[in-house]
């Protein structure tokens, strides 16, 4: 009888194992049809990259590009070169032909064909060219209009672009020496030149403005770099009498024809966010569109306008903008609410071949992409390069743009979204962040706050998904994320599932009207990653000891300092030591751009530089030290002319570690060795 029911709960128990194998199986088998059913999308499915070849005599820094009625390309570089580019489509397999058509000019910035002519912006002019006997090269180097320089290398120029009324607009870097200064007339401000030479001041308080254009309305905007007194990258609506937020420029504003009413000592320097400065400081313009440092740009460069000669997808009228730092294109639509524009930023394409400075549109509606990275450092690696990119036809599944309302955003797609995954609070993220307005060098991420959702409808033909929030913040960058969102027909993921929405001004329309259907009952978790930015330790994990460590009673072994180079390097770029040295290392930051030094594991200092780079939001705030095990020491991040000390042991292990600068983007070019041996 014991045995018989020993056999028979042996046999109960096998039975129920194999029921367990076997609903296993099909749950795993249901999970991996669902798994495979959810399709992501790839950029280079959509938006093709080509390489324009260029001659190996040829160094092609892009600095400006223009096409003539012939179909050809001009473009100017930064070593004061005009190169005329036949069959830049390369139709047929046929390769382009290159030839001189100006030289000896100074680091041009700019190009434009204007009315028959090729005008450009170099150093000190503009300037207007002529083949005056058509044998393919200019004759005659025409001054329209000149300013003076002190000499200093951040002295850069940019445009023209024609305005409503014909006139070119140009604009006109600061200088830095331990800051921005205007050290020359004119610098940092904007200004518009007639065919005669005539010129007017428009704005100021420009610091580093690489990108010129009209959108389709003739309305102006120009992109800025972070800097002093710019917390990040941003576009901005130009208008007469602006003062943009630089202070450097207001020098000028006291000479004769000046819009500009305000002085240096009306410019609050209280680290508050720039839009609670501008209610007190009248002319003060905000941006229209804030890019968020690191994550979409780190050198906001040149603009194009999606106008009726392009054809890369369903985005006419919004704005495409280059980063010259990260080697990619963001996307911007922009809307005017009671009279000031704002609007979101988008990804939209990378893994271009060099810095991006100019982008312009060719006969067949593709986009020519120009660029450089000599002195400024990208990552792309190339030092120079001319790519088109060419839009398949094939429609991505992307937010085609997104709306503000009185009381949230509404958000429109390419296709069709799936209306369950739209309609489920937890496929959706807001957020909401600023920056400080000072004179410090950028800024770190203030004022972070979780917006919760109170309802989403979507629309009848699912084309659009309105969503309330429980408040809205102006003046504040709104993070957009829809990483749940699927597509209705064939479950494809978003190519992009996150935007940024500067919120300026809130529209008067009717707030969506909650019912049972539409509403959020359930409180929804933050998201993953919101809930790791915000808890994330203030301290990094790796080591940073910035004071000598008491036992070291005679001091450290060695001492090294190491500096910075142009073109993201240290200057020095090997160290030896013998395993167990106790070592000293100063690392002076001498550029104008923010930098660290971190040491990491043999073969791991990509790995750790990828890993800083998607550290997102609160990156800076924890000096671009991502949590991993490859990282041994490190020093803060370090705003221009900074310095940081660091103590450690050199590892008991022989070997070539790297030192390199996690900065988002810096870590592909900016790096040395350290050569620990026995």
């Amino acid at each position: 009888m014991k045995l018989l029911l020993k056999n028979n709960r042996s046999t109960l128990i096998m039975q129920i194992f194999c029921i367990f194998l076997l609903l296993s199986s099909f749950i795993s088998e249901a999970q991996n049809k669902s798994n495979k059913s959810i399709q992501a999308q790839k950029e280079d499915s959509f938006f093709i990259i080509k390489t324009v070849p260029i001659p190996e005599n040829v160094s092609l820094e892009v600095g400006g590009m223009a096409f003539l009625p012939n179909d050809k390309l001009a473009v100017s570089t930064r070593r004061g070169e005009v190169w005329i580019i036949s069959n830049p489509y390369m139709k047929n397999g046929t390769t382009p032909n290159y030839k001189l058509y100006a030289q000896g000019l100074h680091e041009i910035l700019g190009l434009n064909y204007i009315k028959g002519d090729l005008y450009l912006t170099q150093r000190a002019e503009l300037t207007r060219l002529r083949d005056l006997d058509n044998d393919g090269e200019a004759d005659e180097y025409k001054t329209v209009y000149s300013w003076p320089l002190s000499g200093n290398y951040h002295e850069y120029a940019y445009g023209p672009i024609l305005d409503k009324e014909g006139k070119m607009v140009v604009n006109l870097n600061v200088a830095w020496v331990d800051g921005g200064v205007s050290l020359s007339k004119w610098h940092g401000w904007m200004l518009k030149i007639t065919e005669d030479g005539k010129m007017e001041p428009f704005v100021t308080g420009l610091r580093s403005p690489a990108g010129l254009s009209t959108n389709s309305s003739g309305d102006i905007f120009y992109s800025e770099n972070q800097g002093d007194w710019v917390g990040s990258g941003s576009i901005t609506h130009a208008e007469k009498g602006d003062f943009m937020g630089n202070t450097a420029g207001l020098v000028w504003a006291g000479l004769p024809g000046s819009p500009v009413k305000l002085r240096t000592a009306d410019i609050p320097d209280t680290h508050e966010p720039k839009y609670e400065v501008a209610k007190r400081v009248p002319g003060l313009k905000t941006p229209s569109v804030w890019f968020p440092h690191t994550i979409l740009g780190v050198s906001t460069s040149g603009i194009l306008n999606y106008d009726a000669k392009a054809s890369m997808g369903p985005f006419e009228g919004q704005l495409f903008v280059g980063d010259q730092g990260q080697s990619k294109i963001m996307r911007v639509y922009l809307e005017k609410i009671k009279g000031v524009y704002q609007g979101v930023v988008f990804p939209f394409r990378e893994g271009f071949s060099s810095g991006i400075l100019r982008m312009n549109w060719g006969s067949d509606g593709s986009m020519f992409v120009g660029m450089t990275s000599r002195g400024w450092g990208s990552t792309g690696n190339m030092m120079f390069g001319l790519q088109q990119m060419v839009w398949n036809g094939k429609m991505p599944f992307e937010m085609q743009k997104v709306e503000v309302q009185s009381d949230g955003f509404e958000v429109s797609f390419t296709q069709p979204v799936d209306v369950k995954t739209a309609r489920n609070p937890a496929s959706w993220n807001f957020s909401t962040f600023t920056y400080q307005y000072h004179h410090n060098y950028g800024s770190p991420v203030i004022n972070q706050a979780v917006r919760n959702i109170k309802a989403i409808e979507v629309s009848p033909d699912h084309l659009k998904v309105r969503l309330v929030l429980d408040s809205m913040k102006l003046g504040y960058i709104h993070e957009i994320r829809a990483e749940g969102i699927r597509s209705a027909d064939s479950a494809i993921e978003l190519l992009h599932n996150y935007g940024y929405y500067t919120v300026n001004k809130l529209p008067d329309n009717d707030k969506l009207l909650i019912t049972e259907q539409n509403k959020v009952t359930i409180p929804v978790p933050m998201q993953q990653h919101v809930m790791a930015d915000m808890k994330m330790p203030s301290k990094p994990i790796a080591k940073n000891t910035s004071s000598q460590p008491k036992e070291w009673t005679t001091g450290p072994d060695r001492s090294f300092v190491i500096g910075t180079k142009p073109g993201l390097k240290y200057d020095i770029e090997t160290i030896s030591v013998k395993a167990g040295t106790k070592i000293k290392i100063t690392f002076k930051n001498n550029d104008d751009m923010l930098h660290n030094l971190v040491i990491t594991k043999p073969g791991t200092a990509d790995q750790v530089g990828l890993l800083a780079a998607n550290m997102g939001l609160n990156g800076e705030r924890l000096n671009y030290i991502p949590k991993s095990n490859d990282i041994l020491f490190h020093t803060r991040i370090l705003r221009p002319k900074e310095s940081d000390t660091i103590y450690f042991i050199a590892p008991a292990e022989a070997g070539d570690y790297t030192y390199v600068c996690t900065f988002p983007g810096h870590y592909v070019l900016m790096r040395g060795t350290l050569r620990v041996t026995r």
